[in-house]
């Protein structure tokens, strides 16, 4: 049963890739653009920057259409009776981490079509499971991932630290491109407080650390940023704005690392600048203070180049322990207010971030902090800004004495029944892009198959934007010989100047069936782009009769209202 499910739905996959159709040939690659020189960049000047590289293998690519099988209205009223609809609008992500190789590239120095190749499969994997976005470590070291920077190449990259990829091309564009047409948002995600990862690390000449000596402290053979220095705090803002005003991202994303974890024996030597710079507080709530600093600079610089990129911070799961705070939760574990300096749960409330992802990576059996009395803690806890939960998929089938939970197949699908019944979670965030491939006590059957068997929408934020497109116009719909057609017209701007930024198509069966836009089942296919006006539904069954409905979704994917056409 398993093996002809399985295969039923990759023909079905097949069978629809080539549904949207553009009015006019698909490009695949944009011509090089010439854009004004950055502050912040630093360009090769003997390789200038591509797409693409020029490499032996060929990298495939995906026509710009996630589709689902279509459910017939009868069935879809008898199921709703019976179990709730599966959620329409969910977050469902992964990180992908670059740093010592643990996701991407699989190890140092491939040819930039292998790494291409691979980041074509993971991301084919990963649309396949129903995931719509994806999280990539672009930054682990003061270093980058990407062409446009004044920062080294990252050694995880070439197997050098400033050497860039031969032949050339730029990760970055290239993974935006990929995720894009997969109908998946690609955002960006950066490691602030490292400057080095190791005493062994390879470290360019060019690296920030020989550049301003004074701006680092020695911790656990590494050398941080010291975030107490107003000027780092810039220099780390100037670099996510760079990337902000230079690459099409959706997201910025910072993980748990501000001040850094305690290592026994050692001491962070930050007291010249505690008392060049305290205004009077202890310091304990400076350091809090330079990273709440940090958190706002960062949103504003976000905001004053691109208004509707996001801003998403995952921090360490637990913010106080009841034990130290009433208002902290009923836990026994490290605290990322007193360990870290972090006040997460104030970047959530006060509306600094716009969505947070704590990492709970804990079972629902681990005594110091089962999982759902952490979850349920940040439902109270995240203000009015989206909550994502981050999964711990490394931990399934690794269970130990401490944690037995990660023993059991049924954990990992607890945790997610459990997410769904909370109304304040948004989505889930899973670490990492590995443990998804490996796939332990089968948890990427269980998303392809079961909690992730219809599609998802990424949910809007309306503090960003609350207003919808206009929807589409003059739809029609003919017999073709693949299939019924679709067409329609882009729709005018609306209010604030926006017009579609994709597509959804709706299929509902017989004469006049219920059009019910809340329920995924009826979702036909996902039409990235505005240009994408047309569709052609090749499951069409000639004897019957079905409804039709498009719907105009801007960049924050607010909905419009519904254009409705009848076939036969």
């Amino acid at each position: 049963m398993y093996r002809s499910v399985v295969c039923l739905a990759l023909l079905l996959a097949v069978f629809f890739w080539n549904g949207c159709r553009r009015p006019k040939p698909v490009v695949t690659k944009k011509p090089p653009v010439s854009r004004p020189k950055a502050t912040a960049v630093k360009p090769d000047p003997a390789k200038p920057a591509s797409t693409t590289a020029v490499a032996a293998k060929p990298v495939p690519t995906r026509p710009p259409v996630v589709a689902t099988t279509p459910v017939d209205t009868v069935e879809t009223e008898e199921l709703t009776a019976l179990v709730p609809l599966p959620p329409k609008r969910e977050f469902r992500a992964v990180w992908i981490a670059t740093v010592d190789n643990i996701d991407w590239p699989s190890k140092k120095g491939l040819l930039p079509a292998d790494q291409q190749q691979e980041i074509v499969a993971l991301f084919d994997q990963q649309q396949q499971m129903g995931l719509n976005a994806v999280v990539v470590q672009i930054r682990a070291a003061a270093d980058a991932f990407y062409a446009k920077s004044s920062e080294p190449w990252s050694e995880w990259l070439m197997g050098q630290q400033g050497l860039a990829p031969e032949p050339f091309y730029d990760p970055l564009d290239f993974m935006i491109e990929q995720a894009h047409s997969r109908n998946m948002e690609f955002h960006a995600w950066f490691n602030l407080d490292r400057a080095t990862f190791s005493k062994t690390a390879s470290v360019a000449p060019s690296n920030i650390v020989f550049r301003k000596p004074g701006w680092f402290l020695e911790y656990g053979g590494r050398k941080l940023f010291n975030l107490g220095l107003p000027e780092v705090r810039s220099y780390i803002a100037s670099v996510v704005a760079n990337v902000v005003r230079n690459y099409d991202v959706d997201g910025i994303h910072f993980d748990d690392y501000f001040y850094p974890y305690a290592i026994a024996g050692q001491v962070l030597r930050d007291d010249s600048t505690y008392q060049a710079n305290y205004n009077g507080m202890k310091k304990a709530d400076w350091r809090r203070d330079n990273v709440n600093r940090l958190v706002l600079e960062l949103r504003d610089s976000i905001r004053a180049n691109k208004p509707y990129v996001k801003f998403g911070i995952s921090p360490f799961g637990i913010w106080k322990n009841q034990s130290s705070d009433p208002e902290g939760s009923a836990t026994n574990g490290g605290q990322a207010y007193y360990e870290l300096y972090a006040d997460t749960r104030k970047w959530a409330r006060e509306g600094w971030v716009d969505y947070i992802a704590p990492q709970v990576y804990f079972s629902t059996q681990f005594g110091r902090a089962p999982y759902r009395t952490l979850v349920e803690w940040w439902t109270r806890n995240c203000g009015n800004r989206h909550l994502y939960i981050g999964h711990g998929a490394y931990r399934v089938g690794r269970g130990s004495e401490r944690d037995p939970g990660w023993y059991s197949a049924s954990e990992f699908p607890e945790q997610l029944r459990y997410n769904r019944q909370q109304r304040a979670v948004a989505g889930s965030i899973y670490f990492s892009a590995k443990s998804l491939k490996t796939n332990p006590l089968f948890i990427r059957d269980s998303l392809r198959q079961g909690f992730y068997r219809y599609p998802a929408l990424v949910p809007p934020m309306p503090w960003i934007d609350s207003i919808p497109p206009l929807p589409p116009r003059d739809l029609k719909a003919a017999d073709s010989s693949d299939g019924i057609e679709l067409f329609w017209q882009q729709p005018e701007p609306a209010t604030d100047g926006n017009g579609a930024h994709y597509y959804v198509i709706y299929r509902f069966e017989g004469k006049k069936p219920r059009i019910h836009l809340d329920d995924p089942r009826h979702i036909l296919a996902v039409c990235q782009g505005e240009l994408l006006t047309r569709y052609v539904d090749k499951t069409a069954d000639p004897s019957k009769k079905y409804v039709y409905a498009v719907t105009a979704f801007d960049r924050l994917h607010n909905e419009s209202q519904q254009i409705v056409v009848k076939v036969r």
